[in-house]
């Protein structure tokens, strides 16, 4: 327990950094203070014995697929791809990360309810940028005749923007721009450890996908900022937040909200926050949406029966069982004292 491990956020592969720095203090006394590919070499063979074939194999094939684009694809902006935070953010967002405090956040912020966050937060510069270097990768995925993996099962529209080179500023973004608020408003779910993401664009509109179903977000805290262009319509709609086993529970009413898109203004919310679309009516909405994870939350998640530090329905069955208990107490007091008098 006294041993520090080493870094290893530049470690790219099948695993995230923090796995390995907690299996490092798992090792031989004799390998902790071995070179560090070795120790990197020795952990990757432990974890492979746990790792299905299929799902390595899975990993590869993206790999191989992510770097062909990347051999062949001339980026359009290349200032999006180095992390700029004065010309991405907004004055106001950059001050309130700076003084990173609750309240510098909550200055910027709305929460119209619980866990729910929106604020404004990319300049319309970026927005633009981001929007073109999409559409222009789109083009050229058409003019190659390539195959796009879309961002997830339900949008048959949109592009991952880590496939095409975006990842290590995206990487930053969550670490330096997303974590500092997630550490102080979703610390329950993961949100003080977040260590990889998912980073993508959705488009809807005439022509591409309409509106999206009721669903979960495969992370822990989601990041979701409309870049554009004119619309109208695609609200986004909040429903509770749920654990695994209560995905499809009943929605109370003070849980229900929607939400209208503001180009450049961002929402941020809890992964298992259900939520979904709203048809878009008219125009052509592009969204960014940034999912962030936590490999540390997912492994004790696995160990957890009672989720009711933050899920809506876990909340209530405990606070139900307490109601249940306090009334039992109070029935067994009044009979043993009935007992004593008589």
């Amino acid at each position: 327990m006294e041993h520090k491990p080493q870094d290893y956020r530049d470690v790219r592969g099948e695993y995230a950094p923090a796995v390995y720095s907690a299996l490092e203090r798992h090792l031989p006394p004799s390998l902790l203070d071995a070179n560090r590919e070795i120790k990197l070499q020795i952990m990757r063979d432990v974890l492979g014995h746990y790792w299905p074939h299929g799902e390595r194999n899975k990993v590869q094939r993206h790999r191989e697929y992510r770097q062909r684009i990347l051999n062949h694809y001339k980026p359009l902006h290349k200032d999006l791809y180095n992390m700029r935070p004065s010309k991405f953010f907004l004055p106001t967002f950059l001050e309130a990360i700076r003084t990173n405090t609750e309240e510098s956040f909550r200055s910027i912020m709305t929460e119209p309810i619980p866990g729910v966050y929106a604020f404004p937060m990319l300049q319309p510069g970026f927005c633009e940028m981001l929007l073109q270097e999409v559409e222009n990768f789109e083009k050229w995925v058409h003019a190659m005749k390539f195959k796009i993996m879309r961002p997830n099962t339900m949008n048959k529209y949109g592009a991952v923007l880590d496939d095409f080179g975006l990842e290590v500023m995206l990487n930053q973004f969550m670490e330096q721009f997303i974590a500092p608020m997630s550490t102080v408003f979703y610390p329950e779910v993961g949100g003080g450890t977040l260590d990889t993401h998912h980073a993508f664009v959705v488009e809807y509109g005439k022509d591409r996908d309409v509106e999206l179903g009721f669903h979960v977000d495969d992370s822990e805290v989601t990041l979701n900022v409309c870049l554009g262009k004119q619309f109208s319509g695609g609200e986004l709609y909040f429903r509770g937040i749920r654990c695994e086993n209560h995905v499809n529970s009943e929605t109370q009413h003070e849980e229900m909200y929607d939400y209208s898109h503001v180009p450049g203004r961002a929402v941020l919310h809890r992964g298992r926050h259900r939520h979904g679309a709203r048809p878009t009516s008219s125009g052509l909405r592009i969204n960014l949406l940034l999912w962030c994870r936590s490999s540390v939350f997912r492994e004790m998640k696995k160990y957890q029966k009672d989720f009711s530090g933050w899920c809506g329905e876990c909340k209530r069955e405990k606070k139900e069982r307490q109601i249940h208990a306090v009334k039992a107490t109070k029935l067994a007091f009044l009979r043993s004292a009935g007992g004593a008098t008589i």
